[in-house]
């Protein structure tokens, strides 16, 4: 009995100990963000002794984080712009996107969408209501399921067929009532990822059916998609088909302005064909 107690007391002893590691290291990130560049002048601030205070930039520069010139001292690095660049955009992707929703919901008369991956459900962050008597019962801030929305599972276009399992079970897990088979559903998501889009077709909503495509960020990866839905009555087969251009051109528009540059994704989806 003593040795558990034991035990459990050195873990928590080095979970304080990592937790005060962590907060040092992010005391340092921020005294280099605020112009303090020297050891000497990170050790006074920090209030700590030169060779922790080394051992903390070190372990920073290593991971990008920092980066240290001799001449210049220590500065922000690579990693530390590209995680600030990162949340700039997923801050901003709602007023970067809202004109280009105003368009499209303009040109189709539909109702449009915005929304990005929350764990794993889809979490809606704009919707712009379409000229048509169509209600739809979604909300901004509402979570909504990825299996069987087009705007979900435009969000998981790029996944590996494993993951795609996962997110397809763990909805079986939650007691969600779905009528695709997890065999059927996986066919239609490789098809949709052939061509960046993706439709709900009254899978989450009775009558109601949906186009999607993803957003994309300057790294190529998926951060947001958008959806135009309306009642099955307006979006028969053919005009779904028809709409797939406008929804993919306004996601790229979108993307385009988070800095998307298409060449490169094109060039990683032709090497994958072949």
């Amino acid at each position: 009995m003593p040795a558990r107690f034991g035990a459990k007391s050195k873990g928590g002893g080095r979970r304080r100990l990592g937790s005060q590691t962590l907060i040092r290291g992010l005391d340092v990130l921020e005294a280099v963000a605020s112009g303090v560049n020297s050891l000497a002048q990170l050790a006074a601030t920090l209030k700590l002794n030169r060779s922790t205070t080394h051992r903390l930039a070190s372990t920073l520069v290593e991971r990008r984080y920092l980066s240290f010139a001799p001449r210049y001292g220590y500065r922000l690095g690579p990693k530390a712009l590209e995680v600030g660049y990162q949340a700039r955009v997923q801050l901003n992707i709602p007023q970067v996107a809202r004109e280009h929703l105003e368009r499209l919901a303009a040109k189709t008369g539909d109702t449009v969408h915005l929304g990005v991956l929350d764990g794993t459900r889809a979490l809606y962050l704009d919707k712009i209501a379409g000229r048509r008597r169509v209600e739809i019962s979604s909300r901004v801030g509402d979570v909504q399921p990825l299996r069987s929305t087009g705007l979900g599972k435009a969000l998981l276009l790029d996944e590996t067929e494993p993951s795609l399992r996962e997110f397809y079970r763990c909805e079986i897990d939650g007691g969600q009532r779905y009528a695709v088979s997890e065999t059927a559903w996986i066919r239609r998501m490789r098809d949709y990822a052939k061509n960046d889009y993706a439709f709900d077709l009254e899978e989450n909503e009775d009558r109601i059916r949906c186009v999607a495509a993803p957003v994309r960020d300057s790294t190529g990866k998926i951060k947001a998609a958008i959806s135009v839905s309306s009642a099955a009555q307006y979006m028969d087969d053919r005009r779904m088909k028809m709409l797939v251009e406008d929804v993919r051109s306004a996601a790229q528009q979108i993307s385009s302005e988070l800095g998307w540059d298409p060449a490169p994704t094109a060039a990683k989806k032709s090497s994958k064909a072949g």
